[in-house]
């Protein structure tokens, strides 16, 4: 990294094949903090099981990474030269039809989740469903629910009315952590410019995805064509609301997009799901610090670069995550 590069490095999402080479390499390549999924079509008792494995994980390796549970932790990281970790949800399946359940996985480290991945939940609907009904009467309640604890509303994967009405029912700012702007690339996977004015209005964040089926020219996007496309969402969103969200899937195997895509809901099998080979400028966490050369050739200054890459998601993370102890009082 070069020395006006910015001191704070956020990625918004990953979902890595995880190990000790990935957390060495995440505190190689400069990453103050990383927001983690933890599941998909999992239900609560198997999330569980998944954030047994995370707590093994940030034992055995306490010294390249420890659990953000509010921004100080994401200090505490910087502090000790380490990569602090925000478990997230892409999708509300572990809370199951039990509202209480949200307040349990919060406890238990969960600072972000998902309305919806792809399909209708019961709390909305997600971006593949052919009529989007909006956030049901379980969402309104999650969304009341999340409020008042603090964890953070995503709405990657969510349709668009689903997206506006959570963004308008919302007392707090929510994010998009991974999709680009739609005029870019045509699917509704991305996000209009409706959606990202009113995510704007209410001082929500968007998350830049590398993940080649967002990108305008898919793995052949290039370096420059990214900056411009991270330009284009900045004249709505501004660089202190946008960020990055790789949406990066490092070491995993075609079974792990075919459990994502398929799940348990599902008995066809898409054959030819598999993962998109990455941009040649983004293969890994090594190379996150060379996004700054893509939003410098868009006319990005060194401190909207700062902001994209880290500076707005620490911003964000500040406002939206209430300190440990406030989220015990909350909960007695």
């Amino acid at each position: 990294m070069t020395s006006d590069a910015p001191q704070v490095l956020i990625d918004g999402l990953q979902y890595c094949n995880w190990s000790r080479e990935i957390f060495e390499e995440m505190r190689r390549g400069g990453l103050t903090a990383v927001h983690a999924t933890v599941g998909y079509h999992e239900g609560f008792r198997e999330t569980v099981r998944h954030l047994v494995d995370w707590r093994t994980w940030l034992r055995d390796n306490e010294d390249l990474i420890l659990l953000a549970r509010d921004a100080g932790d994401i200090e505490r990281a910087r502090a000790t030269n380490r990569t602090a970790i925000l478990l997230g949800l892409q999708n509300p399946m572990p809370i199951e039809d039990d509202i209480g359940l949200i307040e349990m996985l919060f406890d238990l480290g969960i600072r972000f989740m998902q309305l919806t991945y792809n399909n209708q939940s019961l709390l909305g609907c997600g971006w593949m469903e052919k009529e989007d009904s909006g956030v049901t009467r379980m969402g309104r309640e999650a969304i009341a629910e999340m409020n008042r604890l603090g964890m953070i509303i995503d709405l990657s994967h969510a349709g668009e009315r689903t997206a506006l009405e959570t963004i308008a029912l919302s007392e707090r700012p929510v994010v998009i952590s991974h999709a680009n702007p739609r005029w870019l690339r045509d699917s509704n996977r991305n996000v209009s410019r409706a959606v990202l004015q009113a995510l704007r209005a209410k001082e929500g964040l968007l998350g830049l995805s590398l993940y080649p089926l967002h990108l305008p020219n898919g793995s052949d996007t290039t370096l420059e064509q990214f900056g411009k496309m991270a330009a284009e969402a900045a004249g709505i969103m501004g660089a202190d609301h946008l960020g990055i969200g790789s949406d990066l899937c490092q070491d995993q195997p075609d079974s792990i997009v075919r459990w994502m895509r398929e799940g348990r809901w599902t008995r066809e099998i898409q054959a030819t799901a598999s993962f998109p080979g990455q941009p040649s400028w983004f293969r890994s966490n090594l190379d996150f610090a060379k996004l700054a050369q893509g939003l410098s050739s868009a006319g990005f200054g060194a401190a909207e670069t700062a902001l994209v890459l880290g500076g707005a998601w620490h911003r964000f993370l500040e406002a939206s995550l209430p300190s440990a102890r406030d989220s015990q009082e909350t909960s007695r």
